[in-house]
């Protein structure tokens, strides 16, 4: 058993899918065998260290926290996943055939992406994850503010990616 003072400075995988957030995190303090964190993430656990050691990952909340191994050989379908659910949600809230030019340029802006040249998935992604950081609130931002550039990234993402939209 390890004490409250060990901490354990190998590097996690922190994946939460649905925000489309991948971070590597470390273990900050352990009680027996109860595990947190480190900050700024000190307010993820108590999660059980053995299970995520023995098993390579562990869901805690929305997010999974995993080996790096275990990041690697599961990523794309991960990601899959995390896609196909993001849009399954765009889909309810807001329905693409009421999208339009308009909208591409107000996504642009939020993203704070060049309005006219063409896109590609990974400046979209880049520029959201950028942002995100400081947008969720978490990270001291709002959900109103996470939201907006979720639904831009999903939407610029639908267009770059040449997906039919999404009709009711």
């Amino acid at each position: 058993m390890k004490d409250q003072h060990t901490t354990d400075k190998r590097q996690w995988v922190l994946w939460n899918g649905s925000l489309g957030i991948l971070l590597l995190v470390t273990i900050g303090r352990v009680e027996g065998n109860d595990a947190y964190l480190a900050a700024p993430f000190d307010f993820a656990g108590p999660f059980k260290l053995d299970q995520l050691e023995t098993h390579g990952r562990i869901a805690f909340g929305a997010c999974l926290i995993m080996s790096r191994q275990s990041w690697r050989d599961d990523q794309a379908e991960l990601r899959r996943e995390a896609h196909e659910r993001r849009r399954a949600q765009a889909r309810r809230r807001s329905p693409f055939s009421q999208r339009g030019a308009a909208d591409d340029t107000r996504y642009r802006e939020i993203l704070d992406l060049p309005r006219d040249s063409a896109l590609q998935p990974t400046e979209i992604k880049a520029a959201f994850r950028r942002l995100a950081k400081k947008a969720h609130p978490d990270g001291g931002g709002s959900n109103e503010r996470f939201h907006r550039i979720t639904e831009a990234r999903d939407a610029l993402l639908e267009r770059a990616q040449g997906l039919a939209p999404y009709v009711s």
